[in-house]
C-alpha cells in the first residue's frame, strides 16, 4: 500500500507515502558516484550518477524504496501483489535485473525520462531474491522527471512500460485499470455547482466543496489514485520552492493512513510510516515520519555525491 504523486510546478517534486505495517529498516541513503553497484546478472557499475532516497542497507547494498539521482530523475517501487510475475530466466537477451536492482540501475545509468524509457525497453526483470532472508517483493514502479512519467509492470504478459500522464501511482489493480477508472470521475470539480432551477424550486449547494461530491475517501488503491490525481490536478502552488514542497506534502496527507484505519488480513495495521517529497532540482530529500509532523531534510551536496562510501542518515 503506497501512493506516489509528482508535481511539476516551480521545479519538479516527487512525493511518496510509504504505507506499511512495520518499519523495514529504512534510512535516508546517498549512493555516491563511485560506489560499486553490483548486479547478479548485469555486471558491476563502477561509476554512475549519484542518488539519494530511502533504503534499507543490507550487506552494503542500498535497497531503495524511492530515490532521485543528481540529474533529477526519480523512481519508486510500490507493492503489487497478485499481479507481479517475474521471468524465471534471462534467456530473452535483454539486461536481466532482479526487482531490487531496478531503481539503482536505472538511476545510475539514466539522466532523464527518455533515457530511462530506452533502457527499460532493453530490460527484463527476473525472479532473483536478494538473499535467503529477504524474499522477492511483488512490485511495480513509477519513473519520472520534469519532462514525463512512466509506469513499469512485469506481469504474466511480460514487461510493460506505460506512459503515465497522471503522474500518480498506487497499487493493485494494474495501471491500465487506473488509467480507465479515472474516467468515472470526470464530473468532479473543485468549484461549487451552480444553483439550479427544478421547476419552481431553486436548489443551491449547502456548503463549499460540493463540486467534489463522489470523490472517493476510502484507502483502497483505486480510490487513493483518483483522490491524489484530483488534488494534484487542482493544486495551487505559491511561487517559492518551499511552497511547492509543502503543497506536495498536503496532497500526500489527503491519502495518508492513520493507524487503525486499515487492518490487514493477518490483523496488523497498515499506516503511513513516512511521507517524503524529493525536490529533484537540488536533490533534497524531505520527509516526515508517522510520529512527528516535523519535516526533516537531507541535501545531496557535492560532498556526499562524490566518493565511494554510502552516506546513511536515520529517519528518527
Amino acid at each position: 500500500m503506497c501512493t506516489v504523486v509528482t508535481l511539476a510546478k516551480n521545479g519538479f517534486y516527487f512525493g511518496r507515502n510509504m504505507d506499511i505495517d512495520r518499519d523495514f529498516g529504512q534510512k535516508v541513503v546517498v549512493t555516491p558516484r563511485e560506489y560499486a553497484l553490483a548486479t547478479k546478472r548485469a555486471g558491476v557499475i563502477l561509476r554512475h550518477y549519484a542518488m539519494i532516497g530511502a533504503a534499507r542497507v543490507e550487506d552494503g547494498y542500498p535497497l531503495y524504496a524511492e530515490a532521485c539521482n543528481e540529474t533529477g530523475l526519480c523512481m519508486a517501487a510500490l507493492n503489487f501483489p497478485g499481479n507481479a510475475v517475474y521471468a524465471e530466466s534471462d534467456e530473452s537477451g535483454k539486461t536481466a535485473l532482479a526487482p531490487y536492482e531496478l531503481i539503482p540501475y536505472i538511476l545510475a545509468k539514466c539522466a532523464d525520462i527518455g533515457e530511462a524509457k530506452r533502457e527499460l525497453e532493453k530490460t527484463e526483470i527476473i525472479s532473483l531474491p536478494f538473499n535467503d532472508r529477504l524474499p522477492l517483493a511483488p512490485l511495480h514502479w513509477i519513473v519520472a522527471d520534469k519532462e514525463g512519467c512512466v509506469t513499469v509492470e512485469r506481469t504474466v504478459k511480460g514487461i510493460k512500460v506505460f506512459d503515465n500522464p497522471y503522474g500518480v501511482l498506487t497499487n493493485n489493480p494494474p495501471f491500465d485499470f487506473h488509467r480507465e477508472n479515472v474516467k468515472n470521475y470526470l464530473g468532479l470539480s473543485a468549484e461549487n455547482p451552480a444553483t439550479r432551477e427544478c421547476g419552481e424550486t431553486k436548489i443551491s449547494p449547502f456548503s463549499q466543496g460540493a463540486g467534489a461530491v463522489g470523490l472517493p475517501g476510502d484507502f483502497s488503491s483505486s480510490s487513493r489514485f483518483v483522490k491524489a490525481f484530483f488534488c494534484k490536478s487542482n493544486s495551487v502552488c505559491g511561487e517559492k520552492r518551499g511552497a511547492c514542497e509543502a503543497q506536495a506534502f498536503h496532497i500526500l496527507s489527503t491519502v495518508a493512513m492513520p493507524k487503525g484505519s486499515v487492518i490487514t488480513t493477518d490483523g496488523k495495521c497498515d499506516f503511513t510510516a513516512y511521507s517524503c517529497v524529493i525536490d529533484a532540482g537540488p536533490a533534497i530529500y524531505a520527509f516526515r515520519t508517522y510520529d512527528s509532523a516535523d519535516v526533516k531534510r537531507v541535501h545531496m551536496t557535492e560532498e556526499y555525491a562524490k566518493g565511494d562510501v554510502l552516506s546513511v542518515f536515520d529517519m528518527v
